[in-house]
């Protein structure tokens, strides 16, 4: 969230924001709000003042005085009460808009209500020029004995998937390997858990406004998050971290639940879009310092750049729009890597900047050398996701027998040339 103080300073730029990421916000009864809150908050200062100034007389209060007196606190006590109550329900009012207030973007991220108005910064690698008519992943996949997708049906229904045998063994090592690159690149490897609680997915900015597409465990109170950042975020809430301590770099890893509402009849076929995947997330802690969570926008970048071009696979990097890009975001790059049979880029990796929107949620604060508490900024990205990163890794690597080749950075790690 913004804070209040800003709002109020930078009104219209915060009403533009509303504008041009497509926020249902009215402004004017949030400010409005604000006002009732500060004026009853005064009220109730006030009152309280005057009712410990009845209490001090009451002690030196005479005898035939004291009736009186009584009655007067008994009735400000009242006012007191009524104060509170209004207090309250105000405060409730204005805390839920507040929740629904956007970052302000990034000043070079296109203005469009919508990924259509997403534009290319660069594309890498070689598309391959194929002899053969490519097959598409499930027809690799089944022509293998790699997946199974007809029985797991029976067990979980669409949208899930079961992988066998060699493709089995490589999502596991996809996932090992991306963590011991962000392991030397000095990010923390640390293991999350999916089930977490409403306040996690709040702090972290995905709720309120996306509760159809999470799942639920309403007995526990609990949710199945869709990514580590969810839990990370969480990790240090409450905290006043040293400046010694930051940055904090972590390379989250945990299984990810996605309901994939309004999604009917996207991707239904194959492992681009299913409920259930295993991705490796990389999350930064850093000082409030825009120069600092530049750098580290392009670090994270960078890092996911280098292991989709050590897979080999040809990508695009696009500067995503403000109706894109989401509530919390100040900036937002994602990472489309190419998917041959259906000749266009498909996303891949998501690369977030969210300053200290997500922080003031969270409650993560950090001392700095003047030993003032400020709140710091967030920032993450994908690492590698699973089972979507094995549609381009497979399809571009495929042969005209139907084996896959192995790109170099994987083949020790597999044992062979091919998979």
């Amino acid at each position: 969230m913004l804070s209040l103080h800003f709002i109020r300073e930078n009104i219209d730029q915060v009403r533009r924001a509303v504008g041009e990421k497509n926020v249902a916000l009215d402004l004017d009864s949030l400010l409005a709000l604000d006002g009732d809150v500060r004026e009853l908050k005064t009220r109730v200062d006030t009152l309280r003042r005057q009712k410990n100034e009845i209490s001090d007389g009451f002690r030196t209060a005479s005898p035939e005085d004291r009736p009186a007196l009584g009655q007067r606190a008994k009735a400000v006590g009242a006012e007191i009460g009524e104060a509170e109550s209004s207090l309250a329900e105000k405060q409730a009012e204005l805390d839920a808009l507040m929740l629904r207030v956007p970052n302000i973007p990034w000043e070079g991220a296109p203005v469009g209500p919508d990924e259509s108005f997403n534009t290319v910064v660069r594309t890498e690698g070689r598309i391959p020029d194929f002899d053969f008519e490519p097959r598409d992943h499930v027809t690799l996949a089944e022509m293998n004995d790699w997946v199974d997708l007809s029985r797991v049906v029976q067990v979980s229904g669409s949208r899930m998937y079961a992988l066998k045998g060699r493709l089995a063994l490589l999502e596991q090592a996809l996932m090992f390997w991306a963590q011991q690159r962000l392991s030397a690149e000095g990010f923390t490897p640390i293991t999350v858990p999916a089930l977490v609680r409403g306040q996690a997915f709040l702090q972290q900015g995905h709720f309120p406004g996306h509760e159809e597409e999470t799942y639920e465990v309403p007995k526990d109170e609990l949710w199945l998050a869709g990514t580590a950042e969810i839990a990370l975020t969480s990790l240090h809430t409450g905290e006043i971290l040293e400046g010694a301590q930051l940055p904090i770099r972590y390379a989250g890893y945990s299984p990810c639940f996605r309901r994939e509402a309004g999604s009917a009849g996207r991707d239904v076929r194959g492992l681009l879009r299913v409920h259930q995947f295993y991705k490796v997330e990389q999350y930064v802690i850093c000082a409030d310092d825009p120069e600092e969570s530049a750098k580290w926008h392009e670090r994270l970048l960078a890092n996911a750049e280098t292991i989709v071009r050590e897979l080999e696979i040809p990508y695009q990097v696009v500067e995503t729009s403000t109706g894109d890009m989401g509530l919390g975001k100040y900036r937002m790059n994602d990472i489309e890597s190419w998917v041959p049979t259906l000749g266009k880029y498909r996303e891949t990796h998501s690369c977030s900047t969210l300053h200290d929107w997500q922080a003031r949620r969270a409650n993560l604060r950090w001392r700095d050398s003047d030993r003032k508490v400020r709140f710091v900024h967030t920032l993450n990205n994908t690492a590698i996701a699973s089972p979507r990163i094995l549609v381009p890794l497979l399809e571009n690597h495929q042969t005209a027998d139907g084996r896959v080749r192995l790109p170099k950075a994987l083949q020790e790690l597999m044992g062979g040339e091919y998979l």
